[in-house]
């Protein structure tokens, strides 16, 4: 097996060795690099989330249904995001056979479709993750027969015409079991894929080539990790399990040799000191947010910023049945099977339920889009409703995006060459708005120009991050910048106060 960006990484360091060896007399002097402007990405080609008002009546009240069209015949549907101005809503049983369908929402209880695309092997998604390494990519999960299944890739350079362009089907896959052996979520870094592939473990993918995926290796546990939901925040990996108390966190610093953190693998407990299973997860702020499962669903968030020493940071029983969870700014959205809830999620400590959503079947996602909530159940909607559009808050999103956290922690000084950045925000990116202008990593302390790094760079929901293209330079200090003006959220409302935060790479 080839790992095109081993290869990459190799034959950079060999430059690198060989540029040192010839001496500073030798080395040209850098041109300057202008960066682009911040906002200078083009924006997005739909009308994002409208600045329409409602009315506190209208409020949780759902005012549209969404189908996939008329081979969206099971009306399984699961999270659905914002994707260069408009709504991507995947569509598809956990069985097999399903699509991607772009919605125009200028009119949020009049959604417009303007293109779909379907494939017969699309399973189920929990998760969509996307790249534009050259071109516009997204990455969903897959299953082809029993015992034939994993990860599948789509071209989106047209949203009237999303395309299929690939499967990769992972080791032991094996359904019908739902949860033993299948994918259950995906994540996207930079080049790489991470693919949550239950008792199997972590499979990491090369994606250089989306239309040409390779495996990379396997992260496995023991004891074993029924993995559900798995995110890449810079040199941190953070795995959860499915229907489990379980979550193990991952160094990814070498990107080849993933290890575990010490004290990063533990049971999640509520506030009474029971280990408790939740369904899923998501991880922004340097929080874990749990869809509580058993005894009375609800949320238990964990803080992680200190990823060897995790613990509870707040806990609520809601006397439903966790599915998934999503954040934006201080409230949290969680379906619980028979409705689903918003909580304010100000003080940790005391979680608050503000609404309900409802919706026939099994209501287990509830995706914050700005003012909007996209509700949808993956079992026994009414013909197709199984995605409705409901608002939660009567005005407009108008709150620009706000990094939370950074990984590794800023002011470190022991990266290593091949590390990678992460960010969070406090709500979901418009994936579109993360180019080269609006996030920059350039060498402190220098001209920007002349040392600027080039990098793959990746958003997913809330979480940005800064794959250094080459590896990083021993001794050197690096500064991340996120410029005012850029990175937008869904709404359309730019980043307004600049993040900036430096990192030094350890001597060999």
């Amino acid at each position: 097996m080839t790992n095109r960006v081993a290869t990459t990484i190799a034959t950079a360091v060999l430059a690198l060795g060989a540029l040192t060896a010839c001496g500073d007399d030798a080395a040209p002097a850098p041109e300057p690099r202008p960066w682009p402007a911040p906002d200078a990405w083009g924006g997005t080609t739909g009308p994002g989330v409208p600045p329409v008002s409602f009315t506190d009546d209208e409020l949780f009240v759902n005012c549209a249904y969404l189908s996939g069209g008329e081979r969206d015949v099971t009306d399984h549907h699961n999270l659905a995001v914002m994707y260069d101005g408009y709504l991507l809503m995947p569509w598809a049983p956990e069985w097999g056979g399903g699509g991607l369908t772009f919605f125009d929402l200028s009119e949020p209880c009049d959604p417009v479709p303007v293109g779909s695309g379907y494939a017969s092997t699309m399973r189920e998604s929990h998760s969509i993750g996307f790249s534009s390494i050259g071109g516009r990519w997204a990455v969903v999960n897959s299953l082809e027969s029993i015992n034939r299944g994993g990860v599948q890739f789509w071209d989106l350079a047209d949203v009237t015409n999303p395309t299929h362009v690939a499967d990769l089907n992972l080791p032991n896959f094996l359904y019908p079991d739902a949860y033993a052996r299948v994918v259950l979520s995906v994540f996207w870094q930079g080049p790489f894929v991470y693919a949550a592939h239950a008792d199997n473990g972590v499979v990491v993918i090369d994606a250089t080539d989306p239309t040409a995926p390779e495996i990379v290796t396997t992260i496995t546990f023991d004891p074993v990790i029924r993995t559900g939901q798995v995110q890449a925040i810079g040199d941190l990996l953070v795995v959860t399990g499915a229907e489990t108390p379980d979550t193990a966190l991952i160094d990814i610093s070498d990107p080849y040799n993933p290890v575990p953190i010490l004290g990063g693998r533990f049971l999640v407990q509520d506030d009474a000191g029971d280990n408790r299973d939740f369904y899923f997860s998501n991880t922004s702020n340097g929080f874990i947010y749990y869809a509580r499962k058993s005894s009375g669903g609800g949320l238990i968030i964990y803080d992680i910023r200190d990823p060897q020493n995790p613990n509870l940071a707040g806990s609520y029983r809601s006397n439903g049945n966790g599915g998934y969870v999503f954040v934006h700014e201080d409230y949290a959205f969680v379906g619980e099977s028979s409705f689903g809830a918003l909580y304010s999620i100000a003080d940790h400590a005391n979680i608050e339920p503000l609404g309900r959503f409802e919706l026939t079947g099994d209501l287990d996602t509830v995706t914050p889009a700005g003012h909007l909530a996209i509700v949808a159940v993956d079992d026994g909607a009414n013909r197709g409703e199984g995605t409705a559009i409901a608002p939660w808050r009567t005005t407009p999103d108008t709150n620009p995006p706000v990094v939370t956290w950074a990984w590794p922690r800023p002011d470190s000084v022991d990266l290593r060459p091949t590390s990678r950045l992460g960010l969070t925000f406090n709500e979901m990116i418009e994936p579109m708005s993360v180019f080269a202008g609006s996030v920059r990593l350039y060498e402190a302390d220098t001209d920007p120009e002349l040392t600027r790094v080039d990098v793959f760079l990746s958003a997913q929901e809330t979480i940005v991050n800064v794959w250094p293209e080459a590896p990083l330079r021993p001794g050197v200090t690096y500064e991340l910048h996120v410029p005012a003006g850029g990175v937008t959220d869904v709404s359309g409302n730019a980043i307004a106060e600049p993040f900036t935060a430096r990192y030094t790479v350890a001597d060999p």
